[in-house]
């Protein structure tokens, strides 16, 4: 476990020969580099085959993000979806702004990183002054265990209902953002198209939200 504050590690930590502050000051960015890149990522940080590994032993901690647009009195009017390719590039869906929380960072930093990621640099983003999220979705590898399916790994995803005040600029797997009033038709064919309990998701965002 990382030294923090004035916290004493056992002899037999991770970080128990390390120096106190070590890491104080290594930003979100410093830990999501490719390892190709040839910056250094803080001791600790996996690389692909042990991810893998404990993927398959551990859950992992994920954001969910619904992003809306609002109205000058704080209503949603707009709920945006994703359009991706899956990974074994055959099919093209709909999803949410969803990533997983990384090594030294926060819950905050994470909901940012995985929006700035789907969604560009000038999306800005309203983040939640509470961290409490709507609903906490359990994904399983195992097919019927939940309305949530994740082949890869057992994820624990916090999901939040985040307004954008900016511009977005679909990137990275991100091949467009439709943005749908949740009043409309499209709604039901933007569900239909979501996989793996993603509408379910959305359902309840926008349950949440007033909708």
């Amino acid at each position: 476990m990382p030294v923090l504050n004035d916290e004493v590690p056992d002899d037999d930590d991770f970080d128990a020969g390390r120096k106190r502050g070590e890491f104080d000051h290594i930003t979100p960015e410093d830990i999501t580099q490719d390892h190709g890149s040839g910056r250094v990522t803080p001791p600790g940080w996996l690389d692909g085959a042990e991810l893998g590994r404990i993927r398959r032993s551990v859950p992992i901690a994920y954001v969910e993000v619904v992003p809306v647009r609002t109205d000058e009195l704080g209503r949603v009017v707009r709920v945006g979806s994703l359009l991706r390719v899956c990974d074994d590039g055959s099919i093209v869906e709909r999803t949410l702004v969803t990533g997983r929380v990384l090594y030294h960072e926060t819950v905050r930093e994470a909901i940012a990183r995985n929006i700035a990621k789907d969604l560009g640099d000038i999306a800005l983003p309203v983040l939640p002054t509470a961290l409490v999220p709507f609903t906490v979705a359990e994904f399983f590898p195992t097919p019927g265990m939940s309305p949530y399916h994740d082949e890869r790994q057992h994820a624990i995803a916090l999901c939040y209902v985040v307004p954008i005040a900016g511009d977005c600029k679909p990137q990275d797997e991100t091949l467009d953002l439709e943005w749908i009033d949740p009043a409309s038709d499209a709604l039901e064919r933007c569900l239909d198209q979501m996989s793996d309990g993603h509408g379910e998701i959305l359902r309840q965002a926008l349950a949440w939200a007033g909708v």
